[in-house]
């Protein structure tokens, strides 16, 4: 198969649409005698004539016709794919940005999306990644970017957009024994079985999606771990375990089972960002960091993007 050159099966497709060796040279713009070396030298890889040659006609053989019904579309979508990369290089960036997130996509954000697509013709293709896997799929270039909570401490990524904080609410089953009270302190999640994303997130950002103490050093308890948050959601409900949620969650999830409590005294914020590799990062990402400031009417604090860690970046909202 490695011997088989994409001029050989281009010839034979454009030779079996002229059935004529002199245009089918003209429109690939070789000699008629490089087209004749092509198509013979395809037909020896095959191992079958593919051409009826005449002094008066060509034609495809019963091979020769089922071939190139075959070979066309893997030829088409490989020309295809190709004039996609060369339009990308003509215009120095992404058509498409391949963006994970955790949890759902607010209206916010959604409009950011549209505007990046009306104003400069860049889509976004969306995917919910594992709950504890927030970085794997970016890291390792599956995707162009990811929004997912903060913090971030790798030194690979920068922190594009930040959105603003949120308040952490703990949710309950609407059978528990707290979900009858305005609020719970934040020391009262030692009594209780909170939820924690399961997979292989670095150990700081586990810590801050679950505490493993209280304030005043009482062991928090986390026997189980999710994927998604719908997941979470369900678990909740079913009354055995609670989970710590953003206001926006509860806000945009509204369930008859299930409660979302302030907690008083729990003082670390919900908060997302956008992130993305450092060293490849695609210009249409800081495009889509300015639209989404732009949405949220705010001003940036910061006039590029930073590296993780080390410097801010722009306020604004979006995911949980």
């Amino acid at each position: 198969m490695n011997q088989v050159h994409v001029q050989q099966i281009e010839c034979l497709i454009v030779l079996s649409e002229e059935l004529h060796f002199g245009r089918a040279a003209e429109r690939l713009g070789y000699s008629r005698s490089r087209v004749s070396q092509l198509v013979a030298a395809l037909e020896r890889r095959v191992g079958v004539r593919l051409v009826q040659r005449t002094s008066r006609r060509v034609a495809l053989t019963r091979f020769g016709a089922q071939f190139v019904e075959e070979v066309r579309p893997a030829y088409e979508a490989l020309a295809a794919t190709f004039a996609r990369a060369r339009d990308r290089a003509m215009r120095g960036a992404l058509r498409e940005l391949r963006i994970g997130f955790h949890g759902s996509l607010y209206e916010e954000v959604a409009e950011a999306f549209r505007r990046l697509r009306a104003r400069h013709e860049v889509t976004v293709t969306l995917s919910e990644i594992p709950l504890g896997s927030p970085f794997s799929a970016v890291l390792e270039g599956r995707l162009d970017a990811v929004m997912v909570e903060l913090p971030v401490h790798e030194a690979e990524l920068t922190v594009g957009y930040r959105f603003p904080p949120q308040d952490r609410l703990l949710a309950v089953a609407a059978a528990h024994p707290l979900a009858d009270r305005e609020q719970v302190h934040v020391e009262e999640l030692a009594e209780l079985d909170i939820l924690h994303p399961a997979g292989d997130a670095p150990d700081y950002w586990m810590a801050a999606r679950v505490p493993p103490t209280t304030p005043a050093g009482a062991p928090i308890r986390s026997s189980a771990g999710i994927s998604t948050v719908q997941e979470g959601l369900a678990l909740v409900a079913g009354g055995e375990h609670a989970m710590l949620v953003c206001r926006p969650l509860a806000e945009h999830t509204p369930r008859s089972d299930m409660r979302c409590l302030p907690i008083k005294g729990l003082d670390e914020p919900s908060q997302m960002g956008l992130i993305w590799r450092t060293a490849d990062a695609a210009p249409q990402l800081a495009i889509l960091a300015r639209l989404l400031d732009e949405e949220y009417g705010r001003e940036a604090e910061a006039a590029a993007p930073e590296t993780a860690g080390e410097r801010r970046t722009p306020v604004g909202a979006g995911i949980d």
